[in-house]
């Protein structure tokens, strides 16, 4: 396990949720990757992201918090299992807002490609934005070098000469992540005219965010629209590595806009980091589903599965790499979950 330290701010309240958290947190989000991992490649996204919704609603329940789900599976009619509103965690712990994505990439795991993963997040009580209104929003997202010169209302041509700078590299060197999407056709265009490499994913832009934050990953920036709950959940894990995410809403279509309205949401703002999740006691947890740039994927084996995760917290700027071998004979007798197979 490896650690990255950024520098230590204050200490929180007690009844603010404490640094053990994170590492419960991530207990959850493990359950949700092993479990989906027996859907990999077979061509079934609803039963991967059935199974990892399974095993992480057992398992968040048994984490010391008393937790309400703010992004979640969708309204309570629609998803009877993590839906927005609801009540998670033993009960005991500190109250919370919750970020869930069981599986980011559910397309993504059910063709056996890369970068699915499970994540959660989690904050302070009423910190975490709520977008329930618009279910898309236009992005920007680039790592601590360059979050303080990037500006998603210039066009994409500036934002891209603005990271090059910051970074110390040529704009031919600089590499975009992409939903591929019909939509981003003149985005794509407009990138390419600079010289700029397109990394195009198919799903999964939590992924990508933090590809695009994180050294070492290829990436640089993140640049078009894609679904506004995950861009509360980047948020989070912005908070905690010190990059940032910018958002304007997307309206879909006139429907949406005027629920947007009556809502009370400005389509014209600029919504960053600390608007989609405020205050400075931040946890995201994600664990690999398939192999990728971010994480490695679950591996399953004779007697052992092993998977690979990172812990941030955003009040002391730690970043840990968590890889962890688990025992089937174990999971088989003490858990509620039965990993063994795709059910």
């Amino acid at each position: 396990m490896t650690e990255q330290h950024l520098p230590p701010q204050l200490e929180v309240s007690p009844e603010a949720p404490d640094r053990n958290l994170a590492l419960e947190l991530v207990r959850v989000t493990e359950a949700a990757a092993l479990a989906s991992a027996r859907w990999v490649g077979r061509g079934d996204k609803n039963g991967a992201d059935g199974a990892a919704v399974r095993a992480m609603r057992t398992l968040v329940h048994t984490v010391s918090m008393n937790g309400v789900v703010v992004i979640g599976e969708g309204e309570k009619d629609e998803a009877p299992m993590l839906y927005n509103g609801e009540r998670i965690g033993d009960g005991t712990g500190p109250e919370c807002d919750v970020a869930v994505d069981p599986v980011d990439g559910t397309t993504l795991t059910a063709k056996g490609m890369p970068n699915a993963v499970s994540v959660l997040a989690a904050a302070d009580r009423g910190t975490m934005y709520d977008p329930s209104a618009v279910f898309y929003m236009d992005k920007l997202v680039a790592g601590p070098e360059a979050a303080e010169f990037v500006d998603i209302t210039a066009p994409p041509a500036v934002n891209i000469r603005r990271v090059a700078k910051a970074k110390g590299v040529a704009v031919e060197n600089v590499t975009v992540v992409v939903l591929d999407r019909p939509r981003h056709e003149d985005l794509a265009r407009q990138i390419r005219e600079t010289g700029a490499r397109i990394k195009f994913i198919a799903d999964g832009d939590v992924a990508g965010a933090i590809m695009a934050a994180r050294e070492g990953t290829g990436v640089d920036l993140l640049l078009g629209i894609g679904g506004t709950p995950e861009g509360i959940i980047t948020a989070c894990a912005m908070a905690c590595m010190g990059g940032t995410i910018q958002g304007r809403l997307w309206p879909k279509d006139d429907a949406e806009r005027r629920r947007a309205l009556d809502a009370g949401h400005d389509l014209d703002r600029v919504l960053h980091t600390g608007d989609l999740v405020s205050g400075d006691n931040v946890f995201f947890v994600a664990t690999g589903i398939t192999d990728g740039e971010l994480l490695r994927g679950v591996r399953y084996r004779a007697e052992t599965a092993t998977t690979s995760s990172l812990v941030m917290r955003s009040k002391s700027g730690t970043i840990r790499e968590i890889d962890s071998v688990h025992r089937l004979s174990k999971l088989r007798a003490y858990s509620a979950i039965d990993f063994d197979r795709a059910n």
